[in-house]
């Protein structure tokens, strides 16, 4: 099954959008029907060329009964009912509609709880990060999901941040990179210290990610870490994809995207040796720390994927999903695999080697049943070339992708849209 993602506004209040979509060669839509704050170009609609999205929304009615301590906010650029337009729409030119749903990354909602969010090693508040340690925010998770299941009635159900978000985050005018933190950092930036998740750690853990940042004098070596002083340089596992070229499109963590700004007291890093890994930035710690953070992500995961089952039992889940212990944001860490998904889907929008390489993790992850999708960039910097599209698919394929997740079939422009229709002829 090929699935091109879109927003609602892409198609309320234009006509010509479900044909368009359907002429792509997709059998189905990935419809957000509870998404974060963007800026996205509307290059097909009647109306806009561009469309300011102020705060994360629920694009269904919000039925106040349905809701606990957290309440999503309803749309005021599009209908509070657009995704249940959208959907009648898509159906009637013959596509299935799969409830795209972003659970923890909710701005709105962290600014107006802010007890409730992810707070890095030095209490720095991530106000668009829900902490899925807090009853509150688990609750809320799976209300959104029984509500969508409930009232929208979509053909399938797609988790997105269904896990910790973390340091990495598109922010207005983002003023971090010149504290040269690598992808290590922002790994150590993202790992949660609020109320719910601090004492879950074993002692001092806090005061060693500190000094890690830091590059601190305080950091003792660990058995890992024999003084450090012989450390290399190296990149770091990079999970991630490029860099941000279009309003709209999601990055996860990377080095230079973030929320907690610099520190006036920070100490340089320029010359000081790199870790080249999280397990050697934490030493003794990594093994508890990791179980904690894994245990996190499945704990919520399996709240959702039980009450979606009891909601809406024969409704298939997809999980984004991303088989690296420490990761965050959008695909959430999945090392061990979920037996109670349909789909795992992995980011594709990187190097196609650590791509492929996600796939193939995933793909040995899965149980009998199960299968792998690949989440590929139809947008900058990938070249709007057939071609080379098509081959980047043959490749995702080769590495056990049996499904293709196309983002973004409202954000794409004419010619590119084009691109991602005849690499997907080209590929059969």
């Amino acid at each position: 099954m090929n699935v091109a993602y879109a927003y609602p506004w892409d198609i309320v209040g234009d006509p010509a959008a479900p044909e368009r979509l359907a002429a792509l060669g997709v059998e189905a839509v990935a419809l957000a029907a509870s998404y974060h704050a963007t800026r996205a170009a509307t290059p097909y609609h009647p109306a806009h060329r561009v469309l300011d999205v102020p705060h994360a929304a629920f694009y269904l009615p919000v039925r106040p009964s349905a809701w606990g301590r957290l309440v999503p906010r309803s749309p005021s650029w599009t209908t509070p009912d657009a995704y249940l337009q959208a959907s009648e729409a898509l159906r009637a030119a013959g596509l299935k509609v799969h409830a795209w749903t972003v659970l923890t990354h909710n701005s709105v909602l962290g600014r107006e709880h802010p007890d409730l969010v992810v707070r890095n090693a030095f209490g720095d508040p991530y106000p668009h990060a829900l902490c899925p340690a807090f009853d509150d925010v688990v609750d809320y998770c799976e209300r959104l999901v029984r509500e969508i299941l409930t009232v929208g009635r979509p053909d399938a159900l797609i988790l997105e941040s269904c896990g910790p978000m973390g340091f990495g985050h598109q922010s207005i005018h983002e003023k971090t990179a010149g504290a040269d933190w690598d992808s290590v950092d922002s790994d150590l930036l993202s790992l949660c210290f609020c109320r719910a998740c601090a004492d879950r750690y074993p002692a001092g853990t806090r005061d060693h990610v500190k000094a890690a940042i830091d590059r601190s004098p305080a950091l003792g070596p660990g058995p890992s870490d024999p003084g450090r002083s012989g450390l290399k340089i190296t990149e770091t596992h990079n999970r991630q994809t490029p860099p941000e070229t279009l309003p709209g499109a999601r990055v996860q963590p990377q080095p230079t995207d973030n929320t907690s700004g610099t520190r006036a007291h920070q100490t340089s890093t320029a010359n000081t040796p790199a870790f080249t890994s999280v397990d050697e930035a934490l030493g003794t710690l990594a093994d508890e720390v990791r179980a904690v953070r894994v245990d996190l992500s499945a704990s919520l995961r399996r709240t959702l994927i039980a009450a979606a089952r009891d909601t809406a039992p024969e409704v298939p889940i997809t999980i984004h999903a991303n088989p690296d212990p420490w990761a965050t944001a959008a695909f959430a860490a999945l090392p061990e695999g979920e037996p109670g998904a349909d789909v795992l889907v992995a980011n594709c929008w990187g190097d196609p080697a650590t791509d492929t390489a996600r796939l193939a993790r995933l793909v040995e992850l899965c149980r009998p049943g199960q299968r792998v999708g690949a989440y590929v960039l139809g947008l900058p910097p990938r070249p709007a070339d057939p071609q080379a599209q098509a081959e980047l698919l043959r490749a995702y394929a080769k590495a056990g992708a049996s499904e293709f997740h196309l983002y973004h079939a409202g954000l794409a422009s004419p010619h590119r849209l084009s691109a991602i229709q005849q690499a997907l002829r080209l590929i059969g």
